[in-house]
């Protein structure tokens, strides 16, 4: 329960229709994508940064958590309000203040969709690279909170290397201004990538200038098909090691494309067990060679056949069919991103193959293979504890797994709450000291998203 004081101040900062406190209505703010839930007592809705400052300010003088949030679509639970106290909705903070093609930069409010950005800088033959699969529904906030990726990923990079600089409120509610507006700036530290990926622990972003880059003349790609798994990762391994590379390399396993098959049963081969979407970019002559390379260094012995796809919608006619399938599924699974070096994936999938199948979990896996970033699903059923367990117990030897492969416990979609038990296999007791002293040191009262990333 919010101090009576202390909501009489929050209404007089907001209107009433920027201000939830029936808790009918929190309940929205309750829960992300990995579908757990913590009602907030109450939701606010900031339109400018002076107001988010306020808010700010206000908790800090109440000692009330306040929990920062975009769109809801992470599947970690950086978003939710586990201590209750104020959720902080960004998703009205919805103006792209600029698109300066000149400059290929573009100025945003932390509300604004992923793909809102795409739609209105690609009349100037621009995009904004991270592509994150809740593109149409995520905000670029939440995309800055975790550093998403997506599929191009491999060849464009993560969030972090599209943003020039941010204007935010750090939990001590001082206004910060970081980076510059210039592709080239080595004046002080390099607060912009600390801000990125910190998940609304360390400040509340309320500004973004987000570098652009040029739209690829053309598109094109290959649908590889695979008798095992062993045979398309060590096709991965070849693919990544050629000079010009995909702009995009997804997998699917066999349980992947057996759960598609189970509603699509013409969308496949029958006797494919493992895919390869691979999709380059650039002028016609430059994906016709990549492509021509491609098809010799995908062959080996366990390769099925191949497809040649010229129309970019085509390649990606499974990864869309699994998608929806998933969201099906997803009350029943653990859901990770882990990431290991391209060269152990062989290693990494065989041995995931033999964890999942000592503890008798049944699993899909798909992902990102060109970064080597492989999203497991472990598929339980909620209401048997004894499954759940032999779960944990697969899941955590998982992570041993990575960690022992040099990899890193998540790619995009960040720790929150559903990884943090697992921070301190990747990160020595030293280096998160010095990052809890940094967290002190922007919110030193610990009223921003307590409780998240560290164990």
């Amino acid at each position: 329960m919010l101090p009576p004081d202390f909501a009489a101040q929050l209404h007089q900062l907001f209107p009433s229709q920027r201000i939830y406190t029936d808790p009918v209505e929190c309940y929205t703010y309750a829960y992300d994508n990995s579908r757990k839930i913590f009602p907030p007592e109450a939701v606010v809705f900031p339109l400018t940064a002076k107001e988010v400052q306020s808010v700010v300010l206000l908790c800090n003088a109440n000692q009330i958590p306040l929990t920062p949030r975009g769109r809801g679509t992470g599947t970690s639970g950086g978003s939710l309000p586990e201590k209750g106290g104020v959720a902080l909705s960004l998703e009205r903070m919805t103006q792209i203040i600029n698109v300066d093609s000149a400059n290929r930069v573009v100025v945003a409010e932390p509300g604004v969709l992923n793909l809102e950005i795409q739609n209105a800088v690609k009349p100037h033959g621009l995009f904004w690279p991270p592509d994150p699969s809740s593109a149409a529904f995520s905000s670029i906030g939440g995309n800055l909170a975790t550093s998403a990726g997506g599929p191009h990923a491999v060849k464009y990079g993560t969030t972090r290397d599209h943003v020039l600089g941010l204007r935010a409120v750090t939990g001590a509610g001082e206004v910060i201004k970081t980076g510059c507006y210039t592709t080239k700036g080595v004046v002080g530290y390099d607060l912009t990538r600390l801000l990125i990926g910190s998940e609304g622990t360390l400040a509340i972003i309320t500004e973004a200038t987000l570098k652009l880059t040029p739209l690829p003349e053309m598109q094109g790609g290959l649908i590889a098909h695979y008798r095992d798994t062993n045979s398309c990762a060590h096709a991965i391994v070849a693919i990544m090691g050629m000079p010009k590379g995909p702009s995009a390399l997804e997998f699917l396993d066999a349980g992947s494309l057996n759960l598609i098959r189970s509603h699509f049963p013409d969308l496949l081969p029958a006797d494919s067990q493992a895919l390869l979407m691979i999709e380059v970019d650039g002028s016609q002559s430059e994906i016709s060679e990549t492509i021509n390379t491609l098809l010799a260094v995908c062959h080996n012995s366990g390769l099925l056949h191949t497809e040649h796809v010229t129309i970019p919608e085509n390649l990606w006619k499974a990864r869309k069919a699994l998608s929806p399938l998933l969201r099906d599924i997803a009350p029943k699974k653990i859901n990770e991103d882990v990431v290991v070096p391209i060269n152990v994936l062989p290693q990494f999938l065989d041995e995931l193959a033999k964890l999942t199948g000592y503890y008798q979990i049944a699993n899909v896996n798909f992902g990102h293979a060109g970064n080597g970033n492989i999203h497991v699903n472990l598929l339980i059923n909620p209401d048997d504890t004894e499954q759940i367990y032999r779960a944990e117990k697969c899941l955590n030897e998982i992570f041993d797994l990575v960690i022992k492969l040099n990899g890193t416990l998540s790619g995009e979609h960040g720790i929150g709450s559903e990884k943090r038990a697992y921070v301190s296999k990747e990160i020595d007791p030293t280096t998160l000291t010095l990052m809890k002293k940094i967290k002190r040191l922007f919110d030193p009262n610990d009223i921003l998203n307590p409780g998240k990333l560290f164990p």
